[in-house]
C-alpha cells in the first residue's frame, strides 16, 4: 500500500491540527502506511506525542502581512512536498494553504492526486487571501467536508461538489484526573466555589465570544453568586487582534472583570487541556460558524455537558436537551437562559453527560478513518484509469 500525506500549515492545536493527527493515528491503525507533513517550530515538534511518522517544516516568519505569511506558507510547503512528493501517491490537505502547494506539486508534474477537506470556509477580507482560498476549493482532485451544511455550501456558492466524511473523537483522549489536580486548577483562577463554565476556541468572532460575554453579564447582574468563563486557545493564523481587543475592552461596560469573571488560559499543553475539559462544570460553546466543532465531542468525551449554538452543522449529530442545550445562535438572552438552567440543574447536567457518552460512541475515529480509506481508494482507481 502507498504511503498517504497528510498535510497541514500549522502545529498550532487548533481543529485542523488535532484532526489531522487524530486521524493520522486512526488511519495507521486500520493498516495505512501514513506520513504527517506540516510547518511549525522543528525543534518543539507537535502538540502531543504519536507514533506517526511526522516531517515539521520550519514555519515563516511572523513579520509583514497576513497575505505574505500565507504566501511564504505556500512556498515553503510546495517546495518540500515537490522534494518529498515521490512517496506519496495521495496529498490530502486539511486547509486552504496546504491545498494550494499540494496542488503546485501535482500540477508541476508530480504523479499524486490532491483531497482537500474544507473544515469551513474564512470571511476572509483581503483580495488575495479570498482568490487562494477560492482556488483552494477548485484545484483539488477531490473535496471532502466534514457536515452536510458544507456540502451545500460548497455547492451552492461555490459550485463544487464534495462528499461527506465527519469528524471524529478519541473517547480515552482525556483520562479522569485526581481531585487533587481539579482543585488546583480551580483554585489558580479564583473558581473553588464558582460555576466554571469552559470556552473553546480564543477570542473570535466566528466563536461567538461576544455573545457569551453578554450572556455571562445578564448572569452576573442578577445572580448573588453567578457563574465565570475560562477560555482556551488564542493562537491563529487569522489576526483577530482588532475584535480581540474591542471585544475585552467591553468588559468593564458589562460589568465583567477579566481575571476574574472572565479568565483568559491561553494555548494549552494537551494533558492541561484534558484536565481542564475534566476540571470545568459545563461547555459554553456558542459559535455562530463551525465545519463541526470538535471541541464538543472533545467535551462530551470528557463528561462535560456542553452548550452550543443551533447551528445546522451541530442538529447534524446533537439533540437539544439529549446530549447538549441548544440555544438559539447569537442570542445573548437565549444563551443566559440556557448558562442559568445549566448552572441550576444537577440532574440535567447528569442527563446531558449520559447522552453525551452514548453521542460519543456513534463519532468515533475508526469509523471516520474507514470513510476516508474509501475515498482515498476511489481517488487511486481514477487516477489509474486516467493513466491508461
Amino acid at each position: 500500500m502507498t504511503e498517504l500525506a497528510l498535510v497541514t500549515h500549522s502545529t498550532s492545536p487548533r481543529g485542523g491540527m488535532v484532526h489531522t493527527l487524530a486521524l493520522a493515528e486512526a488511519l495507521q491503525a486500520a493498516g495505512q502506511a501514513v506520513h504527517v507533513v506540516t510547518q511549525g517550530d522543528p525543534a518543539a515538534g507537535l502538540f502531543r506525542p504519536t507514533t506517526v511518522p511526522c516531517t515539521v517544516l520550519p514555519a515563516p516568519p511572523r513579520g509583514g502581512s497576513l497575505s505574505d505569511r500565507v504566501f511564504a506558507s505556500i512556498d515553503l510547503l510546495s517546495g518540500a512536498l515537490g522534494d518529498m512528493a515521490s512517496r506519496f501517491d495521495v496529498l490530502h490537505t486539511q486547509d486552504c494553504i496546504a491545498a494550494r502547494a499540494a496542488a503546485r506539486v501535482r500540477d508541476a508534474g508530480a504523479p499524486v492526486s490532491v483531497v482537500r477537506t474544507v473544515h469551513h470556509v474564512d470571511d476572509f477580507t483581503t483580495r488575495a487571501l479570498i482568490d487562494c482560498q477560492r482556488a483552494a476549493i477548485r484545484e483539488p482532485d477531490r473535496v471532502l467536508v466534514v457536515s452536510e451544511q458544507w456540502r451545500r455550501i460548497l455547492r451552492d456558492e461555490h459550485g463544487r461538489e464534495t462528499t461527506v466524511v465527519p469528524n471524529g473523537v478519541d473517547p480515552d483522549r482525556f483520562p479522569p484526573v485526581t481531585p487533587g489536580r481539579i482543585a488546583e486548577l480551580r483554585a489558580s483562577i479564583g473558581a473553588q466555589d464558582r460555576f466554571l463554565f469552559l470556552g473553546v476556541g480564543g477570542v473570535e468572532p466566528r466563536k461567538g465570544t461576544h455573545v457569551a460575554f453578554e450572556a455571562l453579564a445578564r448572569l452576573c447582574a442578577r445572580m448573588p453568586h453567578p457563574p465565570m468563563l475560562a477560555i482556551v486557545g488564542g493562537h491563529s493564523f487569522r489576526d483577530y487582534a482588532a475584535y480581540r481587543t474591542e471585544t475585552l475592552a467591553r468588559l468593564p461596560e458589562l460589568g465583567l472583570e477579566l481575571g476574574r469573571d472572565v479568565v483568559l488560559l491561553g494555548t494549552l499543553s494537551e494533558a492541561d487541556l484534558g484536565a481542564w475539559y475534566r476540571s470545568a462544570d459545563a461547555l459554553c460553546f456558542p459559535s455562530l460558524q463551525e465545519g463541526w466543532g470538535l471541541a464538543v465531542l472533545e467535551a462530551m468525551a470528557a463528561d462535560l455537558p456542553v452548550i452550543a449554538g443551533d447551528l445546522p452543522v451541530f442538529r447534524e449529530y446533537l439533540m437539544n436537551r439529549y446530549d447538549a442545550l441548544m440555544p438559539a445562535t447569537g442570542d445573548a438572552t437565549a444563551l443566559a437562559r440556557a448558562m442559568q438552567e445549566m448552572y441550576a440543574d444537577r440532574a440535567l447536567r447528569r442527563r446531558l453527560r449520559e447522552g453525551g457518552r452514548r453521542t460519543v460512541a456513534r463519532w468515533t475515529w475508526a469509523a471516520s478513518a474507514r470513510r476516508h480509506l474509501a475515498v482515498y481508494e476511489e481517488v487511486r482507481a481514477g487516477a489509474a484509469r486516467a493513466a491508461r
